[in-house]
């Protein structure tokens, strides 16, 4: 092993509070992690090198087992209630304490990794993981640092990863055994009772949530990112199954990151170093960028393998529709390295909306831009979820509501702030259904919606003339090259117009009654881009 590869050097685990572990693997790199986990009978190799695992009994993030610490320097800050449980300091410290001594005597693996691309927001951080397999998801999900970086590598953070440790709640403190807890103050996170790796990635975006917007005046977003060929950066948000994947992923324009970033004063940069990505029916037509980083280095989550083979069956839900592969950036070939781009020209909100109502492409105001941000709507259709049979409204605040640590409102204001000093177009994207809802319109194309994009990217939408839709008063163009005009207006493209005003107007209203839990944080400019719904005798 390398220099840094393995050391059981007893002084640095002891700063950690672990005692008599048996021996500690101090940063290995890939490949010695790859075999490390076969060896053990932890993983396997697919046929196109990747490593594939079980996460075990957790295929998936457990929301209401995630809790942050309550204490004099979040008691008055963080927004409590279902996002963010409350967690008593005392008992930190005794799970804390009991996890340090279910690690005695085994083996352990630390990686000394960081977060933040631009280099005066880094937070470094020590993750010490009981399993080989999550220290490679480490590897490839933080930054990386240089071999003398980690010589003389200084942790800011530490995440404490045991996923074979059960809590007892009523020991504890916790929900049942499984937990997910960050303490802003001692700086520390702990993971214990589950081996689903988006928890480790997860919980630093909720402490970067935390710390840049409250601390640093930094909009931290959950957003992908690319820069044009002329320098420009644009952003793009959006709940599952919206595109945002899709259609960030342009082999006309470099990648920054593909799910979490930062907008400073001198521009966004990525928070992660890698991807984490759905495997479900990936195709190399579909997806290729994804389906081609999944190679030895990569490792593939909770997939299953065509009978008498290595080869992964992407169709084969049986142990979750969550399966996952993670990688570093680099495996994307147009990933630009720093992953910093300079401050946003075009803001795009992704949503399927299933009930025909939204404009494929609507021009925001910053009033408008700040409220949709807050709800950050989109529709599940039928087949998307067990028990969902019609389309279904779904709102998520900010686009990412789980990982939020302050109220929406904060991070709204945040962007309407950067909105107005750079002057951004934000643009509402519909990526779903036109001329009625699902089951009697059809989801638009992909070429029209790319070429939305390519007219809000290029200007061309700046020039054109607009209309605007009755309850929500959304601004939409009357013509755009290479997408039929009668698109455009969503009302047109109903056979029935009654039948549009009625599914707009309900719309409106679910619209309005989700907002009313943030209405009283919000400012006047906020709640005046509400939609409008006329009352009638």
């Amino acid at each position: 092993m390398n220099e840094y590869g393995f050391r059981a050097a007893e002084a640095s685990v002891a700063q950690l509070g672990l005692k008599d572990v048996e021996a500690a693997y101090w940063n290995l790199n890939p490949s010695e992690l790859v075999e490390e986990c076969i060896i053990r009978g932890e993983g396997v190799l697919s046929d196109m090198g990747a490593l594939a695992i079980d996460t075990g009994e957790f295929t998936g993030r457990s929301p209401k087992d995630k809790f942050v610490v309550y204490d004099e320097n979040t008691k008055d800050n963080v927004w409590w209630g279902d996002v963010n449980n409350r967690f008593e300091a005392d008992k930190f410290d005794t799970l804390h304490n009991r996890m340090l001594a279910y690690l005695g005597g085994k083996e352990i693996w630390v990686r000394d990794a960081y977060a933040c691309a631009d280099p005066s927001y880094r937070i470094n951080i020590r993750v010490v993981n009981e399993y080989p397999w999550s220290n490679l998801f480490a590897n490839n999900l933080f930054l990386r640092p240089s071999h003398q970086e980690i010589l003389n590598f200084k942790h800011d953070w530490v995440i404490l990863n045991a996923p074979g440790f059960k809590a007892d709640p009523a020991i504890d403190g916790t929900r049942q055994h499984n937990f997910a807890i960050i303490h802003f103050t001692k700086k520390m996170i702990l993971i214990g009772g589950t081996g689903y790796t988006g928890e480790i990635k997860k919980s630093i975006f909720a402490v970067l949530n935390y710390i840049l917007p409250h601390e640093k005046k930094v909009l931290s977003m959950h957003c992908s990112a690319n820069i044009g060929k002329d320098g420009d950066t644009a952003i793009f948000f959006g709940l599952s199954g919206t595109g945002k994947t899709t259609l960030s992923a342009d082999p006309n324009r470099k990648l920054i990151g593909d799910d979490e970033h930062g907008w400073s004063d001198k521009g966004v940069f990525n928070f992660e170093g890698g991807c984490y990505a759905k495997c479900v029916d990936l195709t190399a037509e579909k997806e290729p960028q994804i389906f081609n980083a999944i190679k030895f280095g990569s490792l593939l989550e909770n997939i299953n393998f065509f009978d008498n083979s290595t080869t992964v069956d992407y169709g084969n839900i049986a142990k979750t529709e969550n399966t996952r592969v993670s990688y570093p950036s680099h495996f994307i070939d147009n990933a630009v390295n720093p992953a910093v781009g300079d401050i946003p020209k075009n803001i795009f909100f992704l949503t399927c909306d299933a009930f025909g109502v939204l404009p494929p492409i609507s021009k925001l105001t910053n009033g408008q831009a700040m409220y949709n941000f807050i709800s950050g709507y989109t529709a599940k259709v039928a087949g998307t979820e067990m028990g969902i049979t019609e389309p279904t409204t779904t709102f998520s605040a900010c686009f990412g509501k789980a990982f939020l640590p302050l109220h929406p409102t904060k991070y709204a204001e945040l962007l309407g702030e950067k909105l107005k000093k750079h002057k951004v177009n934000v643009w509402l994207l519909n990526t779903g259904w036109v001329g009625g809802s699902y089951g009697v319109g059809s989801r638009i194309k992909l070429s029209y919606t790319r070429a939305l994009i390519t007219a809000a990217l290029n200007g061309e939408l700046d020039k054109a003339e607009y209309g605007q839709t009755r309850f929500f008063q959304l601004a939409y163009p009357k013509t755009c090259s290479n997408v039929p005009a009668e698109l455009l207006d969503p009302r047109n493209t109903w056979v029935d117009k009654n039948a549009y005003d009625e599914k707009a107007k309900n719309l409106a209203e679910q619209f309005i009654k989700n907002f009313g839990q943030y209405a009283n944080a919000a400012n006047d400019e906020i709640l005046a881009a509400a939609p409008k719904v006329e009352v009638t005798a």
